[in-house]
């Protein structure tokens, strides 16, 4: 039987707490959606959070709330998914590239400053799969320049938020609720700040530019009249996939226990393993993706052999991510070359992503374990 690379964990109660949104009548934006809102304040310690209906809509009204306007510069790690670049395009703004950290597949300090310009208005590191990205070196330093942070921490519910905060400190946060994350809304996403103002004008910019709670019109506290403040967008979030949201936010901890065990027991197999390393532990890890290193990264071709390996075995990989700058786009538009960032290209031919998911069974973590130690023995002579 096929184990996929990603299959949701929905229970009864998450699929009654939809059925109830829909009995209820009530679709779109409404009361759901601030519950929502509110248990994400107080499960992520955020004075302030927007939902919206994805990650990429939170980076977006971020950046416009940051003042990021044609001309500016935005650092982005190249080692991320499109979103995160693409939201400064959006502005007209420019995605400059960095590199990562060969340890973490994380920005680091060095190599935002290397990126940096005159123009650099905001840079966005992305704690990838989980990771917490170094914010303590990171915030200072653009303080000190007067850089805004925008984190992208679209893989990060829950762990991150757990003890210390290792994530949310910047001047906003982003977080995701696609189908395959941590905690799903089907499609969804939410911006996370402790700025007032910032959260006033998201909230604002999320549904057109009306004025507060224009969601209000259609119920009995509403008014017909309302106000447009400034050109918006249509990025809110409805209360059916806040119902699904909420059921899952209840289980956040339950997910993230699991997602734990599963990627120790892949750690403490593939240590054993010639030509397998484990990704990197943290004590804040948020386990969205395990991303297994393979080979030496001087090519991708014994990775790529992996995968269609275990693949004819019937365990679904993926690959996180293809650098940015490795794609067309960013080579034909800013004349990017693969060796232009060693780090991000050495990871790449490295990674695969292995399943990783609460209704993942012990059964089927025993098969991808000895799938893919089997394939790694044979690719690398191992015993």
């Amino acid at each position: 039987m096929q184990i996929p690379f990603h299959r949701p964990s929905l229970d009864e109660v998450a699929i009654g707490s939809v059925a109830s949104c829909l009995a209820g009548r009530w679709l779109t934006t409404g009361a759901r959606v601030r519950e929502f809102e509110q248990g994400l304040a107080a499960y992520t310690r955020s004075r302030h959070v927007v939902a919206v209906n994805s990650g990429t809509a939170a980076l977006h009204l971020a950046l416009v709330a940051l003042g990021v306007e044609a001309g500016d510069e935005v650092v982005v790690p190249t080692t991320t998914f499109a979103a995160t670049a693409e939201v400064a395009i959006y502005l007209g703004a420019t995605p400059v590239l960095a590199d990562v950290d060969s340890g973490s597949a994380c920005l680091s300090v060095d190599h935002a400053a290397a990126a940096r310009s005159e123009r650099t208005r905001v840079v966005m590191p992305v704690h990838l799969a989980g990771y917490p990205c170094d914010l303590d070196g990171l915030l200072p330093w653009a303080a000190s320049r007067h850089i805004r942070v925008l984190e992208d921490a679209a893989h990060c519910l829950p762990a991150v938020f757990d003890g210390v905060q290792a994530v949310g400190r910047g001047d906003a946060t982003a977080l995701s609720f696609y189908a395959t994350k941590n905690i799903t809304t089907g499609e969804g996403g939410a911006l996370l700040t402790g700025d007032a103002a910032l959260a006033e004008r998201v909230r604002r910019l999320s549904l057109h530019g009306i004025s507060k709670d224009a969601w209000k019109r259609y119920t009995s506290e509403g008014t017909w009249r309302y106000d447009i403040i400034e050109p918006g967008f249509k990025y809110n979030l409805t209360d059916i996939a806040a119902a699904l949201g909420l059921a899952q936010l209840a289980r956040s901890d339950e997910f993230h226990d699991r997602r734990r065990a599963i990627a120790a027991r892949y750690s403490e197999a593939f240590a054993r393993v010639d030509g397998l390393a484990a990704p990197p532990d943290h004590p804040h890890h948020a386990w969205h993706l395990y991303i297994l290193r393979v080979g030496d990264g001087s090519t991708s071709e014994v990775r790529d052999e992996m995968i269609e390996r275990v693949k004819a075995m019937g365990i679904g990989t993926s690959v996180h991510f293809i650098p940015l700058h490795m794609h067309s786009y960013y080579r034909d538009r800013f004349g990017y070359q693969p060796g232009d960032f060693p780090n991000a290209l050495a990871l790449f031919n490295r990674s695969l992503s292995l399943p990783l998911y609460p209704a993942l069974t012990d059964d089927e973590v025993d098969r991808v374990i000895e799938s893919v130690t089997g394939v790694a023995r044979e690719l690398f002579g191992s015993v």
